[in-house]
């Protein structure tokens, strides 16, 4: 470059224009600038804030494999019972939603606690079926989706879906000093389960309490059975027509219904007396147990009653949920 064509003016880079300056001068320059500056900060070079503010790009964080989102059909984790196609739910005391299916399940549901709704999943068939429901879903802004047979299937972990799936918030179990304060005087049945843990024998008892106008039936606190998808299916509407109260303590719960005016009856194998020459008061709890292993001894001796069902003994027993309807059946009966 000429000397004509020498830039003018004064630059931290250049120093005064005509001095011709050697690279110490201008790196002591270029410090003193620095240092101007870092006490100065609002005197910076013009040309700094003329320049727009860089973009900070969004940092991406690719998905780890545990924050995958779950598929939406993906059915809820459920304790596993002795039926791979229909498992309970474990944690039945837990207020979270509660998975039903079946026709007469869901409709059941919905015509006794529509507020509960929270999802319906249907097949296109069972559409006309459930005009009531979706119109209801529509008018509260509740999600409905009509899907293929394998996402039902999927959905409930069983093949007995029947077409429709409703999430819905479970019914509340009462505990016993709030059940029997609004009992009603006059006869009354409860059943008392200990130790019965299949749902479908649940749900099979259920129904027999729904059609024979039991009052509630009584969980004790140490079971993990609850009421569950499995169970209200084949309850068929029975579920949501029983309250379900669970219990404390059996010393304390077996004053409690004393004191209410019931007396107990718990069914055994051998050494009962028979159930057709039981006179059973107005107000009972029948107490059955779990298949194999009956009535916990304890229980069965502090009852009022030990009965039993005769037959022709080529089996030991009835299924409890069969015994259940049977004595059901005689305690109507009685009082009617």
């Amino acid at each position: 470059m000429s000397d004509e064509e020498k830039p003018t003016g004064s630059s931290l880079y250049r120093g005064p224009s005509g001095d011709k300056r050697d690279k110490r001068e201008r790196t002591r320059d270029r410090e003193n600038a620095n240092a101007h500056a870092s006490t100065h900060p609002n005197q910076g070079r013009a040309y700094q804030s003329e320049r727009p503010a860089s973009r900070v790009r969004d940092e991406y964080h690719p998905p780890q494999r545990n924050e995958r989102a779950r598929d939406e059909y993906s059915a809820p984790q459920r304790e596993s019972s002795y039926d791979s196609q229909e498992q309970q739910s474990s944690g039945p005391r837990a207020a979270r939603e509660l998975r039903l299916y079946g026709v007469n399940a869901c409709l059941a549901s919905f015509a006794k606690r529509p507020e509960a709704l929270r999802k319906v999943y249907l097949l296109e068939a069972r559409i006309p079926q459930f005009k009531a429901v979706l119109a209801h879903c529509v008018q509260n802004k509740l999600g409905y989706r009509v899907v293929e047979e394998p996402d039902l299937a999927k959905l409930t972990s069983s093949a007995h879906h029947e077409g429709i799936c409703f999430d819905v918030l479970p019914a509340a179990e009462e505990n016993l000093s709030n059940w029997l304060q609004h009992l009603p005087a006059g006869p009354c049945v409860a059943i008392w389960l200990d130790g019965v843990g299949n749902p479908h024998n649940l749900g099979a008892i259920l129904r027999s309490a729904a059609h024979f106008g039991v009052a509630a039936v009584l969980l004790p606190k140490s079971d993990a059975i609850g009421l569950s998808g499995a169970a209200a299916r084949v309850a068929e509407g029975g579920a949501e027509q029983v309250a379900i109260v669970r219990l404390a303590s059996s010393e304390n719960s077996i004053a409690q219904l004393k004191s209410a005016g019931f007396q107990m009856a718990a069914t055994v194998v051998r050494g009962g007396q028979s159930l057709y020459k039981t006179k059973f008061p107005a107000r009972l709890i029948l107490v059955m147990g779990a298949e194999q292993m009956g009535v916990d001894k304890q229980l069965s001796t502090v009852a009022d009653l030990q009965i039993g069902i005769p037959g022709t003994g080529h089996v030991e027993s009835l299924n409890v949920s069969a015994a259940t309807a049977v004595i059901l059946s005689e305690w109507k009966r009685q009082q009617s």
